[in-house]
């Protein structure tokens, strides 16, 4: 191939015959007007002409140089569809071209062209995949097609296995809130008020003024009240009792019966009058009864409550599901085209890759967790970002998909996305919570269903024995009916699984997630919450205070040996200490004296978390003043007591302040280090709340006692466990337990094990670590006044419960005596039930609307012993500490 225009020209316009040839309109006629090749390697990348597209790679044999590998990509680009990119220094081409362009079209162009060309191994691999997708297509529609045709075959065959699976779902149980409708309850109001007006109102009764309530309670009995025996009928094919099915019971009751007395007996003579009555024991005297306003009043005030009901379920169903922030579907992201230019595009969200730059405009969701390289705005947190769900991000600031953007552009670089996003774990903790909460709500109603056949059997004994006493069947009949329609299973339904449903939704709403609805009952029974000093009582970087040397030691080399062996450490005072020996060395600290880099060998961790390796250590000779390198054993530890630091000045260093870590080597300690970090400030509050909440707060630490009774004391905690080895925290929280307190461990990524053995985990400030199995509790803030707030929610919750189940199992109690002794009338017993459901779930609705950012004021029956100040070495307290 050489630089002679003629042969190029020729040349594109052969690609370009080929082109036309195989089905392809040229994409820039004013170039091919010109002729000039040199104007088409200036104009912008080519467009693929819509259609599927693949690639191939190609050896190239015959390039003499890379003005050649140039022109040949030019007469390559000129073919519409194709992107091309040709590599000298490896004489290889990288082609994307349509479908329909068969790869023998550009092997004929680049012969012309001087150059021999084949496929790689992987391309023609590709090749033959593309040429049989589509009967792969049609072996896979058809396929489908069969499994479906398979499917509805068996579930044709098969309906006495559909309908047996009642384990799945007791939504059955309930009467159908599709079905409960304002027509249905306007309906029975017209045509059953008047029905009960004349019946309780002797002097509004006329000649047939009981055929007339018959005509009109017919619609009320069964249209109206026709999803409450549509739900009894669904229960019976299924082996259960609906909830509603003893109303629907008393509604069939009352007018069956009813209906037969006027057919066979005087109530049915055009001159009878009704001998209205507040009791069930109604005086039949021989003149008979009707219960026509039983059925009609039963029917309406059923359907009023239910109406109620229905959007109360409603709320609460939705209540974990709403808090699911709905994604965008499209994003805008940066990328460098492959003249290296950045190029803003519209992509799905699915197709966004870690390491992309992506823009979210003004009220945009950001589709994936990231850091912010561009912009400043303030932004929403979305359901999970506590109370402080307005922040202002900038350069540098980590977002969280599902955030959204309040103010101008922001420029995102992606970190994580799809499933690996914090909301995307998030939702997952809501999907399991739903599920463990379904599960719940199935047990609670199944059970709860379970008092309508012993309000069957309790409301026939009762009749039976009202009919041997008074031989009125009047007023058997009136007791029957009270019984069924005074029992109220719907309030034990509701009495747990509404209470625990909007718990855990108002939690998550906090920014705390709840693993499930037994995790309230646990945390509600905690006395006793052990912190981990590191990771949830500070925040911000740690940093290097003080550098304290032994007599006749370089501070600059015990810090630089520091580093050198907490280099490969993620820990936050392993990275205090490499963040700080950098900039002492890169400040050329030390002078010649001290080595820039220490050659290290691998570096060990042992259970007390001490770091050693051998160390490449500059050591002068006392004689003769010669300095050499020698391999010696260094290490850095935490001191677990004063005893073991002999030098008097290493051990003030020690209290000194903040965290102290002891370097040494050849088994000598060298000197101290002090890391500290800062206290956030509302622990203080946040302790002090837990403390009047009759909480015990333990600190548990690392470090020495007296450096860390002093921060404890500056916290406001009670109780500290110091000189704790990682090694050794989760046996000194088993430890706590053991003693007969129910322990709640706080802690972030480091101490897993922790909480995993505590009674009750709480993961704090680990957002990429939320699916972790050993946590109970995930707080999605970062302040510590997050954990007072689920503290007094869950109790209230728990006390809401308990509250809950007295009052539907006492109501239930007190309604069957009431109805079996004659006290209630069976019209008037509709109204204490509907009540009984309707107070529970208005307390459980206070649920979503009460603060607890104030102190609670749940109380528990323990108290905490104050100024109990214990520290474990081991399992056992220091020899010079008292209980």
């Amino acid at each position: 191939m050489t630089d002679d225009t003629p042969d190029v020209a020729r040349a594109i316009d052969e690609a370009r015959a080929a082109a036309r040839a195989a089905g392809l309109s040229a994409h820039n006629d004013a170039a091919e007007g010109s002729g000039d090749a040199g104007d088409h390697g200036d104009s912008e990348d080519a467009e693929v002409v819509g259609g599927p597209v693949t690639s191939f790679t190609w050896h190239l044999s015959g390039l003499d140089s890379a003005v050649a590998a140039g022109h040949l990509e030019k007469i390559l680009n000129l073919v519409p569809g194709v992107q091309a990119r040709v590599v000298y220094s490896t004489s290889m081409a990288w082609v994307t071209a349509p479908d329909s362009l068969s790869p023998d079209v550009l092997r004929d162009l680049m012969a012309q062209a001087g150059v021999d060309a084949w496929l790689t191994t992987a391309s023609l691999r590709r090749r033959a995949e593309r040429l049989n997708i589509n009967e792969r297509r049609r072996r896979m529609r058809r396929h489908r097609q069969s499994q479906q045709r398979d499917r509805k075959h068996r579930d044709s065959t098969a309906p006495q296995r559909r309908s047996t699976q009642t384990s799945a779902t007791t939504e059955v149980l309930y009467t159908a809130r599709a079905l409960i409708t304002p027509a249905r309850l306007i309906v029975a109001v017209l045509l059953g008020v008047p029905v009960v007006a004349m019946q309780i109102n002797s002097s509004w009764q006329f000649d047939n003024w009981q055929w007339l309530c018959l005509a009109l309670s017919v619609p009320v009995v069964t249209w109206c009240a026709w999803p409450f025996h549509r739900a009894m009928a669904a229960g019976l094919r299924r082996g259960m009792s609906a909830l509603d099915t003893a109303s629907s019971v008393a509604i069939v009751l009352a007018f069956v019966y009813s209906l037969i007395a006027m057919l066979i007996t005087d109530v049915g003579d055009a001159g009878w009058r009704n001998d209205p009555g507040w009791t069930a024991g109604y005086h039949d005297n021989g003149n008979g009864a009707v219960f026509l306003d039983v059925a009609c009043g039963v029917t309406i005030l059923l359907l009023l409550g239910r109406l109620f009901t229905r959007r109360t379920r409603l709320r609460s169903a939705l209540a974990l599901s709403s808090l699911r922030t709905p994604p965008s579907d499209t994003v805008t992201v940066v990328r460098n085209n492959r003249r290296g230019k950045p190029v803003k595009s519209e992509i799905t969200v699915g197709e966004i890759r870690v390491g992309d730059d992506i823009l979210v405009p003004r009220d945009g969701v950001v589709p994936s967790d990231g850091e912010v390289v561009g912009g400043r705005a303030e932004v929403d947190a979305g359901p999970f970002g506590g109370v402080d769900r307005h922040t202002e991000v900038t350069v540098n600031s980590p977002v969280y998909a599902g955030t959204r953007n309040l103010g101008d552009t922001l420029k995102i670089r992606v970190e994580r996305t799809g499933s690996r996003t914090r909301l995307s774990a998030v939702q997952r903790w809501i999907s399991a919570a739903e599920r463990d909460e379904a599960q719940l709500d199935q047990i609670a109603t199944r059970s709860a269903s379970l008092l309508v056949p012993w309000a069957v059997v309790i409301a026939s004994c009762a009749a039976a024995v009202w009919l041997l006493v008074t031989d009125a069947t009047a007023s058997a009949v009136a007791a029957a009916l009270a019984v069924l329609i005074s029992v109220a299973p719907l309030a034990l339904a509701l009495s747990t699984t509404l209470a625990l449903r909007l718990g855990l939704a108002r939690a998550a709403a906090g920014g705390t997630l709840l693993r499930n609805a037994n995790t309230i009952h646990q945390l509600a029974d905690v006395d006793t919450i052990i912190f981990n000093r590191n990771g949830t009582l500070t925040h911000g970087p740690m940093a290097v205070t003080g550098v304290t040397a032994a007599k006749g030691e370089n501070p600059e080399l015990v810090l630089r040996v520091a580093g050198a062996l907490s280099l490969e450490s993620t820990h936050a005072v392993s990275r205090a200490i490499v963040r700080a020996d950098r900039e002492a060395r890169d400040a050329g600290a030390g002078g010649d004296s001290v080595p820039h880099w220490l050659e290290t060998g691998a570096v060990t961790i042992d259970d007390h978390g001490t770091f050693s390796a051998t160390v490449d250590l500059p050591v002068t000779d006392a004689r003769t003043g010669e300095t050499t390198t020698r391999h010696v054993t260094a290490a850095v530890w935490r001191p677990r007591d004063l005893s073991e630091l002999a030098d008097p000045a290493l051990a003030n260093a020690a209290v000194g302040g903040g965290t102290p870590l002891v370097v040494s080597w050849k088994g000598i300690a060298r000197g101290v280090i002090n890391v500290s970090d800062q206290v956030k400030r509302d622990a203080s509050t946040a302790v002090e709340q837990l403390e009047d909440m009759n909480i015990e707060t333990t600190m548990i630490a690392r470090d020495t006692y007296p450096v860390a009774r002093r921060m404890a004391d500056m916290i406001g905690i009670s109780t500290v466990l110091a000189g704790i080895a990682p090694g050794r925290k989760a046996a000194t929280v088993r430890s706590v337990h053991a003693q007969g307190a129910t322990v709640a461990m706080v802690g972030d990524k480091d101490v897993l094990d922790c909480l995993r053995v505590a009674d009750v985990g709480v993961l704090m400030g680990s957002a990429d670590r939320i699916d972790n199995a050993e946590s109970d509790v995930v707080l999605l803030r970062e302040d510590i006044s997050s954990i007072p707030e689920v503290v007094s929610l869950v109790r209230h919750v728990r006390a809401t419960v308990d509250w809950n189940l007295w009052l539907a199992w006492g109501y239930n109690v007190i309604a069957v005596l009431l109805s079996v002794t004659g006290l209630l009338n069976p019209l008037l017993a509709t109204v204490p039930m509907l009540l009984s459901s309707m107070l529970i779930e208005w307390r459980s609705a206070r649920i979503t609307h009460r603060e607890y950012t104030n102190r609670s004021t749940v109380v528990a029956n323990w108290r905490p012993r104050r100024g109990k100040l214990r520290s474990w070495a081991g399992e056992n307290l220091l020899p010079w500490q008292t209980r």
